[in-house]
């Protein structure tokens, strides 16, 4: 039996509460089980049932009245008040409400710092780590955003920042595929390589920067973050071939198998 995780991160309006409440639905469409639960505080609506929310521990709205904060520093606010609080209140409600066998999927806020500076969601998974949970982090970037060079390797670098700080099995996924109207230009960028990276920054800047160049994009070559995973709504096996990617790095469905494989050989030996 295990406990099984995803951390769906990734900057405001790269498409976390629409891929929620995608899963939401396969899950039900294939009968398995799926908790859900916000850790985003400044949060309005969900298209998905939520089992938890952090909003009953604190919200930005209200952090944002009493302290006089802007919405930014009001949300690393009310995440270091979560993690202050991991001990009590996450773990009274949490405890009681997931145990063994089950699989969440959290939502998280859009505000990328969270995940490469403030140290609070760090604190988290080492928190979930600990109580025997297995974790991913499931990266989305809107395919939108990735339309040239520049841009793609600065939504790398935003990966390869929550990659380093959280330490976790990291899938990294462009959303929106859909929306597209000229997919080639994505497509072109789901399998590069180091060399052509910097050839194409090169082409469009002065010699001084060749160094730096090749040093930015051998660094994205060295820790495989030019991979993407190309979610698209429209076809019908995307998100499950999605969804059978994370189950396997977090090895989620394996206890069920051996399970299985027990009662064979019991039934065998009766």
């Amino acid at each position: 039996m295990g406990r099984y995780a995803q951390l769906v991160l990734g900057p405001a309006g790269s498409g976390k509460s629409t891929y929620c409440s995608q899963v939401g639905e396969h899950c039900t469409s294939v009968k398995r089980r799926v908790h859900f639960v916000n850790l985003d505080p400044a949060a309005e609506s969900f298209e998905y049932p939520v089992s938890l929310d952090i909003r009953d521990l604190i919200s930005v709205e209200d952090v944002q009245e009493e302290l006089k904060l802007g919405p930014n520093g009001a949300l690393v606010y009310a995440m270091e008040y979560f993690e202050e609080h991991l001990e009590d209140w996450f773990a009274q409600v949490f405890e009681e409400s997931y145990g063994d066998d089950d699989y969440l999927v959290f939502d998280c806020p859009g505000q990328i710092e969270l995940y490469s500076h403030v140290p609070a969601f760090k604190r988290f998974v080492q928190y979930l780590r600990d109580r025997g949970w297995s974790v991913c982090a499931v990266y989305l970037l809107d395919a939108q955003f990735v339309t040239d060079t520049t841009k793609f390797i600065s939504g790398c670098m935003t990966c390869l920042s929550a990659m380093v700080q959280l330490e976790l099995p990291h899938t990294n996924v462009l959303t929106k595929l859909d929306m597209v109207e000229n997919k080639e230009e994505v497509e072109n960028f789901l399998d590069v390589d180091a060399r052509s990276l910097a050839s194409q920054l090169n082409a469009r800047m002065g010699p001084k920067y060749l160094r730096l160049n090749d040093a930015i994009a051998s660094l994205i070559d060295e820790y495989s973050m030019v991979s993407f995973f190309p979610l698209d709504y429209t076809k019908e096996d995307s998100l499950q071939d999605l969804m059978a990617y994370i189950d396997n790095s977090i090895q989620y469905g394996e206890d069920e198998e051996i399970r299985e494989q027990l009662a064979d050989l019991e039934d065998g030996g009766g």
